[in-house]
């Protein structure tokens, strides 16, 4: 999975915050126009439509932004379609979640959004009608774009009329030794009812006529998603869709039949299934959330093709219980989310030359590997990903306590991992409770579209001995964090990691995050507090270094704003996250640019704030950065001297569902080399002008102009190296 195919991983569900933002409190002892200190802001719009962005179409511009990637005639041509398929991957679970969440509010009554600003119909309607024109886009660009210029490089897509007798043979073998096993053909008539048409999923609805009845005929046959979307000719060059393999030999599914017609289409489902909390046991509960997922989300959009005929159309539209407006019509493939076969070619020419994530010399300089403890004694580590090696940092840290015999306890968090041989995090887990360690591992069940994953791996940690913990009813715990437990001559030590990413290895590599390696007394005594209320029965009340959610997050946060709104213009605001929805926020930050502070905001996704808009945010300027890696990690800078201002880093974006539903972390850091390297990460992301988009007052997004070709991902890459050979 590449970066940007999670776009919805922190912005998924529509019940998490969404639902209560009009509702959400202000900051602590604030008055009407949102100051604690009483002082009254002029200028605030009271009609939300001229203060907020809505949260939907927002996201519908980021996805449009992943697109701009696949229409950019610059990047490599295997990039390209990567980013049609993740652009298609995207888009479905908006589907999935967010217009279901959609529907489903205006199916139980509701006739304005859960913030009471616009009309639930408007506002479905002006989704749908984005979403549709962004996927026509996608499709436009394929067929006139990337497939004439695949077939220039030597890439073909053929179909069925267009093989020789020599290829038509080995289709046939191919087709008959390999798909026709695995097909259903379904019948539709009164002895069989339409079936069941499963979420995502590619079928053709076919057309059949029985010369020895005269009866015209309707039935499906599903294209299978265990077979690949596209198979290779023997030349390696030219590729066929498996769904047009399967139309071609329709009259081996149906003998005796005459085949009059075929189309493909395809159906999302509402996904969005909530886990009930009062549950006895949130296992149980989460995997029969799962079972309810797969079998009885209703449909939500049904994707088809321009040659599908009224009359089967209708069908399915009566069948789906679905209306013209959920219709969306392409003039080419379904479903480009399949194009993550065809990026797999081995044609590297055509893809961004690999980059392969280096090992500081601090962390590489000794063999065999560098003694951890011993580093972070004398201090603290920060890591980027995926310019620094997830393997050598993180990887070996939680591995080398596993097998350090003076190691008493490890934990930590598990909201998205990989398990079974691809990582080492599991395993060092498991070899540590192994050992006699005291191990525990808070494995959040309500990681959305990981849910089965970690089911599986919770039972995996139970069975070696691993206390594994599901976490605080009602909110997901999504703070990124391991703590350390080490007997040592002088006494007990811990050693801690804060990140703003999973503890994942394969997103380690595409997803751009921090990590803060400390053995901070302060730090760890938070996050045995931390972990001791996750497991245990506390109302924990303060923390020395961290900000909790959903306790401190949101007060310490409008208490810095406010902090730099006070100094007026000396102050500056510089915060990069991947999405800004928290009305009170917004407001706090309105307030403060009115107050003169120049306040920066990068925000990778959805920005619900309105920069420079007169009177309101003229001193707020707002950017974007889309690339090869998703930008995930979160970076709030308050004060204007960047050697005496304060930076945190950790898990929670600005959204009221990472404020106030949900366990978070936000570490400050402290060490001023490592404050220095955050400055001028922050510097590049506002420098650069290859990769960014601004943000302009009417909600529209424009890609800055390419004149000094300042990438930040290049420059951060540059700069991994030069700390793997210092010397």
């Amino acid at each position: 999975m590449a970066g940007l195919d999670v776009a919805l991983e922190e912005d998924r569900t529509p019940a998490e915050g969404d639902g209560g933002e009009s509702a959400e409190p202000r900051t602590a002892s604030a008055d009407a126009n949102g100051r604690s200190d009483g002082k009254v802001v002029v200028g605030r719009p009271s009609d939300p439509r001229s203060r907020f962005i809505n949260r939907e179409l927002s996201w519908l511009d980021f996805n449009a932004r992943v697109l701009a990637l696949a229409e950019d005639s610059r990047q490599p041509l295997l990039e390209r379609a990567k980013f049609l398929a993740i652009f298609s991957q995207n888009l479905d679970e908006f589907f999935e979640v967010r217009v279901s969440g959609l529907v489903e509010q205006l199916d139980a009554g509701l006739r304005t959004s859960s913030t009471g600003d616009i009309d639930l119909v408007e506002q479905i309607s002006a989704v749908r009608a984005r979403a549709a024109e962004l996927q026509i886009r996608a499709s436009e660009v394929f067929r006139d774009e990337v497939v004439p210029a695949l077939e220039r490089a030597g890439i073909q897509f053929v179909q069925f009329a267009d093989l020789s007798d020599e290829d038509r043979e080995h289709v046939d073998r191919l087709f008959l030794d390999r798909i026709f096993p695995v097909l259903t053909p379904l019948a539709v008539d009164p002895a069989h009812p339409f079936p069941y048409i499963s979420n995502l999923s590619l079928n053709l609805a076919v057309r059949v006529h029985d010369p020895s009845s005269g009866d015209e005929r309707f039935a499906r046959v599903k294209v299978p998603p265990v077979l690949p979307r596209f198979f290779a000719l023997p030349d390696s060059s030219r590729f066929m869709l498996l769904e047009d393999m399967i139309a071609g030999r329709l009259e081996l599914l149906f003998p005796g039949m005459e085949i009059t017609a075929h189309h493909p289409f395809r159906v999302t489902r509402d996904t969005d299934f909530e886990l009930e909390d009062e549950a006895d046991d949130l296992l149980e509960a989460m995997e029969s959330v799962l079972r309810r997922r797969n079998k009885f989300g209703r449909a939500v959009r049904l994707e088809v093709a321009t040659d599908i005929t009224s009359d089967v159309l209708e069908l399915l539209c009566r069948e789906l219980e679905l209306a013209d407006h959920d219709v969306t019509v392409l003039d080419g493939p379904l479903d480009l989310s399949g194009l993550w076969s065809l990026y797999s070619v081995e044609r590297p020419e055509l893809k961004d030359e690999p980059w392969v994530p280096q090992t500081p010399v601090v962390l590489s300089g000794s063999d065999p590997a560098p003694d951890f403890f011993r580093l972070l004694r004398n201090t603290d580590l920060l890591v980027h990903h995926p310019y620094d090696s997830f393997a050598t940092s993180v990887e070996q840290f939680v591995e080398q306590a596993a097998d350090d015999p003076d190691v008493l306890a490890i934990k930590q968090t598990i909201y998205r991992t990989s398990g079974g041989d691809e990582s080492s995090l599991v395993g060092s887990l498991i070899r540590a409770a192994e050992s006699g360690k005291q191990v525990v591992a808070l494995v959040e069940l309500k990681a959305r579209f990981d849910e089965r994953a970690n089911i599986e791996r919770a039972r995996a940690l139970e069975e070696a001995g691993v206390h594994v913990v599901y976490g605080l009813v009602g909110l997901k715990t999504h703070a990124k964090m391991v703590l350390v437990v080490r007997q040592e001559p002088d006494g007990i030590r811990r050693y801690c990691h804060v990140g703003t990413g999973n503890y994942n290895p394969k997103t380690a590599s595409l997803y751009e995050d921090l990590g803060l390696l400390s053995s901070d007394p302060d730090l760890g005594a938070d996050l045995t507090d931390l972990f001791n209320h996750l497991t245990g029965y506390s109302h924990q009340g303060t923390y020395r270094r961290l900000l909790v959610a959903p306790t401190h997050l949101r007060r310490g946060l409008a208490e810095l704003v406010e902090r730099e709104a006070d100094k007026g213009p000396d102050g500056r605001i510089t915060l990069k996250m991947n999405s800004l929805v928290d009305r009170a926020l917004i407001d706090a930050l309105y307030d403060a640019s009115q107050q003169g502070v120049q306040i920066d905001l990068v925000v990778r996704g959805i920005c619900c704030l309105r920069p420079q808009v007169a009177g309101l945010s003229e001193n707020i300027r707002v950017r974007s950065l889309v690339g090869r890696f998703l930008e995930h990690s979160r970076v709030y800078r308050f004060g204007a001297d960047p050697e005496t201002a304060d930076y945190l880093i950790g898990s929670a974006d600005i959204m009221p569902r990472n404020l106030d539903h949900r366990v978070e972390a936000i570490v400050p850091v402290i060490d001023p080399r490592l404050k220095a390297r955050l400055a001028q990460m922050l510097d590049l992301n506002l420098a650069d002008d290859a990769l960014a988009w601004d943000l302009a007052g009417d909600g529209t997004w424009h890609k800055v102009a390419t004149v000094l070709g300042r990438s930040t991902h290049r420059a951060l890459q540059e700069l991994a190296l030069a700390r793997a050979s210092a010397t």
